[in-house]
Formats: structure tokens, sequence, C-alpha cells
């Protein structure tokens, strides 16, 4: 589990094929690996991977052919990824709760100024709108964002400079791909609510 706060801003090194599909070695730019152990959780650009092995300051993941088919960034060697490394129960929980299950790929529809921050305006995948509220929290990339406005397919975001400096976001423009993952307390929200609207699904 995560928070959506990223701690460090890391690069793809290396990116060999395997039978099962990918395995990445990734500086770990200031993320502090002295804590971190092979088996480990740590959030790569949104996607929760386990540590396999750590050489030489860096750290290595395994990327199932699954995992690639729906999600974006993780295959490109020389990539900056967002990391944040699994919460613990004592740490404080700045975002929101953070599974590092992506739920889809959305598209960067605009990226622009708005005042001293960022408007970003994101379309989303028509299976994940209904999971989209105002005000609602999102995961981008591995980022905890609050949704401002929907509007049809798409749904915008600000980004604080903050946000920008010390996350890849700042990187984005129009037609790029995002991680997405909507909150799992709307999941739960629409599985209660199924269970109420339709009995004979609970049983």
């Amino acid at each position: 589990m995560f928070t959506g706060i990223v701690q460090a801003v890391g690069e793809v090194k290396q990116v060999a094929s395997q039978e099962s599909g990918l395995r990445l070695n990734i500086a770990p730019g200031m993320l502090d690996l002295r804590d971190v152990n092979t088996g480990d959780s740590i959030a790569v650009n949104g996607v929760c991977l386990t540590v396999t092995t750590l050489v030489d300051g860096m750290f290595s993941v395994d990327v199932s052919r699954e995992t690639l088919s729906c999600t974006e960034g993780l295959d490109k060697r020389g990539g900056r990824v967002n990391l944040e490394k699994a919460m613990r129960l004592s740490d404080r929980l700045g975002g929101h709760l953070v599974s590092g299950h992506v739920d889809g790929i959305g598209a960067v529809v605009t990226f622009k100024p708005d005042g001293e921050s960022y408007l970003l305006a994101i379309k989303a995948p028509a299976s994940l709108l209904k999971y989209i509220a105002k005000k609602g929290s999102i995961t981008m990339n591995g980022v905890s964002l609050t949704v401002n406005a929907i509007t049809g397919d798409e749904f915008e975001v600000n980004l604080i400079p903050h946000t920008l400096a010390v996350t890849t976001l700042s990187a984005l423009e129009a037609g790029a791909k995002v991680n997405l993952e909507v909150d799992m307390l709307a999941r739960y929200v629409e599985r209660l609510m199924g269970d109420r609207l339709n009995p004979q699904s609970a049983g």
C-alpha cells in the first residue's frame, strides 16, 4: 500500500528482456534504499513492483507482460520515474490510500500555466469515468492528486510548483500517456451500492 506522495525521481538505467517480461535496473535518485530489502514493494510510476536485487546503489524489478500491456512508461531506458516505498502503518497518510494497481491509461489533453500553477486535463478511459468525482482523489503516475473539474470524458487537476519540482509530471505534454489509479473507496462504494440495488448478486 502507498500514499501517492512521491519520495524521489529515479531513472531506468537498463531494460532486459525475459521470457516473462522485462527486468528493469533503476537508479533510485534521492530514494534511501538502506531500509529496502529484496521482496519489498516500490511503486514505480504508480505501479507496485517487487524488488528482486539491490546492487551498486540500484534496485531491480521484474515486470510481467500483463503489467506492461496495461501500463505506460516502464519500458523506456533512460526514462525518469516517480518512486515511493510501501508505506508503514506508522506513516502519515499525506495523500490517499493507493494500491499500486493501475486501472487504466489516460491521455494528456491540456497542460498549461494557470497562475503560479499548471492546469492538467486528462482524457480518461470510459470504464473509469464513474469512479472519478469532483474533489475526489486520483493517482497519476504514482502521484496523489485532487480532481478539480469533470467535463465529458475529461477531468482536470491543478499542479502546484512543489509537485512539478519533485515529480516527473512537469515533463508532460499534450498526447502523453499516464497511468491512472482511481480512488479505491469509490470502488467499494460501487460494490456496496450494487449489492443494495441488486440483492440477488450479494448471495
